[in-house]
């Protein structure tokens, strides 16, 4: 359960939408837009233009306000007001461009950068890698139930290592409240969590997964996961529904502890007398 970045659910693969900043209309800048602009600019539709800007710069690497206002047809005032922006929003930054051989007189030209923050907003493949590592793990095991162990073994050792951070968020809280205080360290983390009352007990539901799509190919990471809520409450914990297998949301049942030592009780009473199996 890593700490995410402060962006969207959705990755981007091209230029659409990024970090909300929704489509950007370009009434004003048809007045600017040098001659022989081309008239994508004025009517872009779903595509902002603040989009095209930090998609040009993924595209070409750090780039002056001259080289963007180049590619994408615009001046360079309506260049550095999408800059501005999306320097604010920690999407890109500006650097001093780098001179290689003699430096020339004046200041230095500065260009525009993503930041680890934009760069994450288009598509990467750490889905991909992270399946593949784990499936290196299980081969390298020796595949079969051996392979599956030794996955299942890399699953509770990455959640021990963040043991402590949500230990932490548990500690002198009172019994009836801990799963609420689970649900908001698991939001802080980007799980977008609740915990609502049931019956019987109660259900710590996880509206976001960050690693669903790897837990599809190995569900010994949700394994692993129940495992841990079970012993950071200190209860028999029950998963009823996953994201990776389809569901809508992860949801585990917590019972309440009164609950759960009358069955304990009932399963002893009635299993009396018997040879166990």
């Amino acid at each position: 359960m890593h700490r995410t970045l402060p962006l969207p659910p959705g990755r981007l693969s091209g230029p659409e939408e990024l970090r909300n900043n929704g489509v950007v209309k370009n009434v004003g800048e048809a007045s600017e837009a040098p001659a022989g602009a081309p008239q994508e600019e004025l009517g872009t539709g779903e595509r902002s233009t603040r989009n095209r800007v930090a998609r040009s710069i993924l595209d070409h690497g750090p780039s002056t306000v001259a080289d963007l206002a180049a590619r994408l047809g615009l001046t360079q005032a309506a260049v550095r007001r999408h800059l501005d922006a999306l320097v604010a929003d920690d999407v890109v930054e500006p650097r001093e461009k780098r001179v290689y051989g003699a430096r020339t007189r004046g200041r230095p030209a500065k260009v525009f950068a993503l930041t680890d923050c934009g760069r994450d907003a288009f598509d990467q493949s750490y889905d991909k890698l992270a399946a593949e590592a784990l499936r290196w793990i299980s081969q390298s095991a020796g595949g079969g139930e051996l392979g599956d162990a030794a996955v299942a073994a890399f699953a509770r050792a990455r959640l021990a290592a963040q043991a402590e951070g949500y230990r932490e968020a548990l500690e002198n809280v009172p019994p009836q409240a801990r799963t609420e205080a689970l649900a908001r360290a698991l939001s802080a983390d980007g799980y977008a969590a609740t915990a609502r009352s049931a019956p019987v007990g109660e259900q710590l539901c996880q509206h976001h997964c960050p690693v669903a799509h790897v837990a599809e190919q190995f569900p010994q990471l949700c394994e692993a996961e129940t495992e841990f809520f079970s012993r950071l409450l200190g209860t028999h914990v029950q998963r009823l529904a996953t994201i990776a297998h389809g569901d809508g949301v992860c949801t585990t049942f917590i019972p309440r502890k009164d609950t759960e030592t009358t069955q304990d009780q009932t399963t002893t009473a009635s299993t009396a007398g018997r040879n166990p199996a």
